[in-house]
C-alpha cells in the first residue's frame, strides 16, 4: 500500500517495501558493454571543449556567474552556467546535472564550497536546444533510441565528459579534485557516464532513472518511461539499445565512491529502478532512503535537508 494519500491510478511503489528494494540486482551487462562504452569516452577525450565564458546578467552574494558554453561530441554546443566563489580560493570542482524538466538558471543552495560549479544543460534541452532535438520530454527521450550508438542518452553522458574536459581547460590544478552531481534524469545519465571517466572522483545521484531497464518497462508512470514503455510495445527490438543505457548496469562497473539517494514512492520514476542502481554500484557507497521523490510531502523538507547535511560531508574530501 502507498504510504502517502494520491491521485495517480498506479501504486507508486509498486508494491516494494525498503527490504525487497533493497534485494533488487541489475541485469546481466551485455558482452560488449565495455567495448560500447569505452571507445565512446576514449574518443570524447579527443575533443577541444573550447568554453567560452560571458558574465551572466544573474547576480547572487556568494557567486560570480557565468554563461558558459562548451564544445560538445558531434560538434554539439552545451550551453549552461559557471559559479565561482566570490571569497576564497577555487580548489575542486563540481558538475550538476538536472532532471527532466531543465534548467533555467544554476542553483545556489550547495553542499560544497570553494568549487567552481559547473551547470551543463544536456544536449537539446533547455540552453542546449536544437532542432530537431525535441524539448518535450517525452520525445526527447525516444530520440534515436532505434539507432544505439546514435541513442540520445550516448551524447548526454558526453556532455558529462565534455563538461569535466571545459572546466579542466579552465581549471587544469582541479585535476583529480572534480565530483557530479545529478537528479533523476542528470543521475541515471551520470550512472552512465561516471564508470568510464576515472577524472571524476565521487558522484551523487538522487533518484536516479534509466535503473534496471527491463524491469522498468513493467511500471506504469507519469515520467519519461511512459513514452518508453508505448515506444517498447510498438517496437519490441528497441531492448536490444535499452540494454546498453541501463543505470543499473553501467553502475556495477562504477568503483568511485558514491552517494545515492533512492525514494520509497515516485510516480515518475519507478523505486525499484532507483535501488538497482543503488545495489549494483561496485565501489564505495551511501544510501539516503527518501520517503518519495517527485511528490510532495509533510517532511519533504526537513528531509532535503538532512540530504544535504550528508552531502556536505560527502563532498568535503573531493
Amino acid at each position: 500500500m502507498s504510504a502517502f494519500q494520491h491521485p495517480f491510478s498506479f501504486d507508486p511503489t509498486y508494491g516494494y517495501g525498503l527490504d525487497d528494494l533493497l534485494k533488487i540486482q541489475p541485469p546481466h551487462p551485455p558482452e560488449d558493454f565495455e567495448a560500447f562504452w569505452h571507445p565512446s569516452y576514449r574518443a570524447a577525450l579527443l575533443v577541444d571543449p573550447r568554453p567560452t565564458l560571458r558574465r551572466s546578467t544573474l547576480r547572487c552574494d556568494n557567486f560570480i556567474i557565468y554563461d558558459i558554453d562548451y564544445r560538445s561530441t558531434g560538434v554539439f554546443t552545451i550551453g549552461g552556467w559557471l559559479l565561482l566563489p566570490k571569497n576564497g580560493n577555487i580548489t575542486r570542482g563540481l558538475i550538476v546535472g538536472h532532471g527532466y524538466g531543465g534548467r533555467s538558471g544554476p542553483d545556489f543552495e550547495l553542499p560544497i564550497e570553494d568549487a567552481a560549479v559547473l551547470f551543463p544543460c544536456f544536449r537539446g534541452l533547455s540552453r542546449s536546444a536544437r532542432a530537431p532535438i525535441s524539448t518535450n520530454p517525452q520525445w526527447h527521450v525516444l530520440h534515436d533510441l532505434h539507432q544505439r550508438d546514435r541513442y540520445i542518452m550516448r551524447g548526454c553522458a558526453e556532455d558529462i565528459w565534455m563538461g569535466v574536459s571545459a572546466l579542466l581547460a579552465l581549471y587544469p590544478w582541479l585535476q583529480e579534485h572534480i565530483g557530479y552531481m545529478g537528479t533523476s534524469l542528470g543521475g541515471g545519465v551520470g550512472a552512465l557516464a561516471l564508470p568510464w571517466d576515472q577524472r571524476i572522483v565521487r558522484g551523487h545521484l538522487c533518484v536516479p532513472t534509466f535503473g534496471h531497464q527491463e524491469l522498468r518497462l513493467k511500471f506504469e508512470s507519469l515520467g519519461s518511461l511512459a513514452a518508453v514503455r508505448c515506444f517498447h510495445q510498438q517496437h519490441p527490438e528497441v531492448v536490444e539499445t535499452l540494454r546498453y543505457f541501463d543505470a543499473a548496469v553501467a553502475a556495477s562497473f562504477l568503483k568511485q565512491p558514491m552517494h545515492v539517494a533512492a525514494a520509497l514512492f515516485d510516480p515518475m520514476v519507478p523505486p525499484p529502478g532507483q535501488f538497482a542502481v543503488y545495489n549494483a554500484l561496485a565501489g564505495p557507497k551511501q544510501l539516503f532512503t527518501l520517503s518519495a521523490g517527485h511528490f510532495d510531502y509533510p517532511n519533504k523538507a526537513i528531509q532535503e535537508n538532512e540530504l544535504k547535511q550528508q552531502l556536505k560531508k560527502f563532498f568535503k574530501s573531493l
